[in-house]
């Protein structure tokens, strides 16, 4: 049953490809404080137009962009040389905690008025009134 997982389901974990092409030249580079696991192309030229190695992030559980925190994002797009295991970000006080993009799920905002909410928003003076034809 998990070949058929690894096989088809590319939104929980890692496919069969890709474990296959991180096997042959992958390297472990790290893990975020939500057990993703990062990989870099070990030795090589690298490929695209600016000759970069590869990265490659498998998540744990769901597979949603997302969930990966900002220093391993930057990290990702060859924003930053060293991984955050390596060199961690510094964090300042003011900075909240990651949290994954929570829109399309039941744990997403919906003010009071919105159609998906259960609330009806309070009346105001200024509503609108829609046009009705004279006749």
């Amino acid at each position: 049953m998990l070949f058929f997982k690894r096989l088809f389901a590319w939104w929980d974990g890692a496919t069969l490809g890709t474990l296959w092409t991180i096997s042959r030249g992958g390297k472990f580079v790290g893990r975020d404080e939500t057990g993703n696991r990062y990989f870099e192309e070990a030795e090589g030229k690298g490929t695209g137009a600016g000759k970069t190695r590869r990265r490659w992030v498998i998540y744990k559980g769901y597979a949603d962009a997302s969930r990966v925190p900002s220093d391993w994002h930057g990290w990702m797009h060859h924003t930053f040389d060293t991984p955050p295991s390596e060199t961690p970000l510094p964090r300042h006080a003011w900075e909240k905690d990651h949290q994954p993009n929570m829109t399309g799920t039941i744990h997403a905002y919906r003010p009071k008025g919105s159609l998906a909410s259960a609330r009806e928003r309070q009346r105001t003076t200024a509503d609108y009134e829609s046009w009705t034809p004279e006749g």
